[in-house]
């Protein structure tokens, strides 16, 4: 069924497939803005949607925003992963943004927020060496002395930490309790002295930091909310993450699918072109219906979200992250195998779809993961 959308979703739909297509619908434009594909984060054109007024899109007005809620959000996200913008630090700026808008200050919202608007990057650090699906049992330390705290340990995965203003921190402060509680989130600017970042090369780009802090000192200010209560603040922010990874991987999805689409229906072999075969015929069916399915999920649950903005969807952001994010590997996957030895070629784009995707499932939190959200929701 089709997308029933606003005159200004609409307009904003148009205007972000134009800017797409006239500013890196080439694969040369891509390649000169992304060394290549290495670097999935080009400034110049993040800078140029900040004169646009896109990254604000979901940030309040009294800091530059448009103030619009998780539908305007998602097609945002969806139309520029389906344009592949490289402008991989949106996601993880939109999160903190979040956090920072939520609990934090208003010396560090006005920091934040409104460096936001203006194409600024932000990051956020959970992740351990060995705290990962499980992160109450992260052990990197923020101890308590006169004026701040003492930080030392190791992060790692932290996305975008190497191109952003401040790391969204989360320490332990104490060991009492549960392992989830004794957790605080602190503002740390990336050049604070005490903290290097490390890349880490991947197969999608450089994207993802090691972090060291070797006695690395913050001030009070820097605590983010309430000491100890960073679990209770990570958790209210679970709608937004899901919906932000769900959203992109359903624009790559789309984009992968239609590229596969017009392939199949121009190459031909044994007289005819191969998407008039049963074989790839029925398996076009198959991914546009489970394509549709996953559309209407991702709409239905952020009309909920706009409608009830303060609760938390646990199942169904849950269900829109496992659905969009194994969607999307699956359809990049059936496009390489439909284009044959083209799917592998870079020449054609395929592959580097396959590669941005295929970590979708484990980031955020895995699949399965979300699928135990999904299952104790049920009672189990």
């Amino acid at each position: 069924m089709p997308r029933v959308l606003t005159d200004e979703q609409k307009d904003l739909v148009e205007s972000i497939n134009r800017f797409c297509q006239n500013e890196f619908g080439t694969k040369d434009q891509r390649d000169a803005l992304t060394d290549h594909g290495r670097e999935p984060h080009s400034q110049a054109v993040y800078d140029k949607m900040a004169d646009l007024g896109w990254l604000g899109i979901s940030l309040p007005e009294e800091y530059g925003g448009s103030g619009l809620g998780m539908t305007d959000l998602c097609l945002f996200l969806e139309e520029t992963a389906y344009g592949r913008a490289p402008i991989s630090g949106f996601g993880t700026t939109i999160i903190a943004a979040a956090t920072y808008e939520k609990f934090g200050t208003e010396e560090q919202k006005r920091k934040v927020l409104e460096g936001v608007v203006r194409g600024r990057v932000e990051a956020i650090s959970m992740s351990e060496p060995g705290a990962g699906s499980d992160v109450g049992a992260l052990v990197c330390k923020a101890e308590r002395t006169e004026g701040g705290y003492v930080v030392n340990g190791q992060k790692t995965w932290c996305s975008n930490a190497h191109i952003s203003d401040h790391i969204l921190l989360v320490a332990r402060t104490s060991g009492e309790g549960s392992k989830h509680q004794g957790l605080t989130q602190f503002m740390v600017p990336t050049d604070t002295e005490g903290l290097k970042i490390s890349g880490i090369d991947t197969m999608g780009g450089r994207e993802v930091n090691d972090l060291y802090f070797t006695d690395c000192f913050v001030p009070d200010s820097a605590v983010v909310g309430a000491r100890g209560q960073a679990w209770a603040q990570l958790m209210s922010g679970l709608n937004l993450e899901r919906m932000i990874l769900a959203a992109l991987t359903l624009g790559t999805a789309r984009r992968a699918f239609d590229d596969t689409l017009d392939y199949v229906s121009r190459r031909e072999q044994f007289g005819r072109p191969i998407g008039s075969f049963q074989a790839l015929k029925h398996r076009i069916a198959d991914m546009a219906t489970e394509l549709e399915c996953a559309r209407l999920l991702l709409d239905d649950v952020a009309a909920a979200i706009d409608a009830e903005p303060d609760r938390v969807f646990a199942r169904e952001a849950s269900m829109a992250k496992l659905k969009c994010t194994e969607l999307a590997k699956h359809v990049t996957l059936e496009g390489m195998q439909m284009l044959g030895g083209y799917g592998y070629a870079t020449e054609y784009g395929m592959e580097s779809l396959l590669r941005s995707t295929v970590v979708s499932t484990v980031y955020g939190g895995t699949s399965e993961i979300q699928r135990d959200i999904i299952g104790k929701t049920y009672g189990l």
